[in-house]
């Protein structure tokens, strides 16, 4: 595959080219201003976000990391206190726990969709937990309280959120959604018996605006969503050096604001991602009927409670590395989200976990494939990326291995 046929992982460049004078219009609208900080585009993103979602209240901050670790803290997660979630996610997750002075606890994954397992759940909270008498959960491994659950939302499908909420309640225990992937990812709730939107089920939720989102901004941004009006005041004021009112500090804050230009590109780009989230499913849609003939690999999961929004779609294999080479030796852009789960990393070394703790989530570390997936990408190359898998599937390594060689100027034989 020549260089101008590439098939890029991501492509960044096509929307912010569609949408250069509205961006640059929001760069002019601060230096206009002077309104660099807080203002008229945050408060416009914020009540445009929070509709989109279905919250009460929508808080932008400074990154996804900084969402979470102020949701977990406006929640009233203290020192000491065990969060509990998946170790299949991105390190910010667990950052987000760590920083709020909590405890990372891990369940297992489920074999299908990859989110939270809500059988391991069910197991840790009623196993692995002991009931206080005076209501609450300890954990026997660490002999703290067990305060809240952190689902992660992964790959853009929400997790079982109406089971997890159950036992939530079953057991006093607050739910914060990891949303960071999820932006407009639907779920079916049998408990209100309709369709909901990620960042409105659980307590509180965080989302992620990096560059590369389902809705990204052009740097470094983030929010919380809530329709608790207590915490939604008291994320304002973490992420604003703990203070309502200027100079006045109830509480010792963050430096963790959304900044005004970042807000009002993402103003911008908000109405177009439904359109965005509907071309995922459809790129999605097309990816399973291209690969349902194809053995060798497996397609992701949408439960029929689920509608996702398609942040990547990921495959599995049992060739993982093979495959990889050979769709990147071919000019397609591919990577693994995650390769290590996070029990498994040097920063968690402390909390003494091993191979073999969470073996579904390690065995799909060693399988997942993500493929190019954004909205624009076009059916010719999912045509591509097909044969090219397909052909791997078919010849065996052999045939990468050829290719690698003729590719370095080498002799095969």
């Amino acid at each position: 595959m020549s260089g101008h046929d590439n098939i890029p992982f991501l492509d960044l460049l096509t929307p912010h080219m569609a949408l250069e004078e509205e961006l640059t219009g929001v760069f002019r609208q601060a230096l206009h201003t002077a309104g660099f900080i807080g203002g008229r585009m945050v408060e416009e993103f914020e009540t445009s976000f929070a509709e989109f979602c279905g919250a009460k209240y929508a808080i932008g901050v400074g990154s996804g990391t900084d969402a979470l670790r102020f949701a977990l803290i406006a929640c009233g997660i203290r020192q000491g206190d065990v969060v509990v979630t998946v170790p299949n996610t991105f390190i910010a997750t667990t950052e987000a726990i760590s920083q709020a002075g909590a405890i990372p606890e891990f369940v297992d994954v489920d074999e299908h969709t990859s989110n939270v397992s809500v059988y391991m759940l069910e197991r840790f909270l009623e196993k692995q937990c002991v009931q206080k008498d005076t209501g609450g959960l300890i954990s026997l491994r660490h002999g703290r309280p067990v305060k809240a659950i952190v689902p992660v939302h992964l790959y853009g499908q929400m997790a079982d959120m109406d089971a997890i909420l159950h036992l939530a309640d079953k057991h006093g225990v607050t739910v914060i959604e990891d949303a960071c992937q999820a932006h407009g990812a639907e779920y079916f709730s049998r408990r209100h018996n309709c369709w909901m939107k990620a960042g409105t089920v659980g307590h509180a939720a965080a989302f992620s605006f990096y560059p590369g989102k389902n809705l990204g901004a052009c740097g470094e941004a983030g929010a919380v969503t809530t329709s608790d009006a207590a915490v939604a005041e008291k994320t304002r004021m973490l992420r604003d050096h703990g203070q309502a009112t200027k100079y006045f500090h109830d509480l010792e804050g963050y430096n963790g604001r959304l900044d005004a230009i970042q807000a009002g590109i993402l103003r911008t780009k908000l109405p177009h991602l439904t359109e965005w989230n509907q071309k995922r499913r459809g790129r999605a849609a097309e990816y399973n009927r291209l690969l349902s003939a194809v053995r060798g690999l497996i397609t992701p999961h949408e439960p029929s409670w689920s509608r996702a929004v398609y942040h990547l779609y990921v495959i599995r294999t049992n060739d993982r590395e093979g495959l990889l080479d050979h769709l990147r030796t071919g000019g397609i852009g591919a990577g693994i989200h995650y390769p290590i789960p996070l029990h498994l990393q040097k920063a968690y070394r402390s909390l003494n976990f091993s191979a073999g703790d969470f073996p579904v989530a390690e065995r799909l570390a060693t399988e997942i494939v993500s493929l190019p997936m954004f909205p624009e990408l076009t059916g010719s190359q999912q045509q591509s990326v097909v044969e090219r898998i397909h052909s791997f599937l078919r010849n065996g390594k052999e045939d990468a291995i050829e290719e690698s060689l003729l590719a370095s100027g080498e002799s095969a034989a």
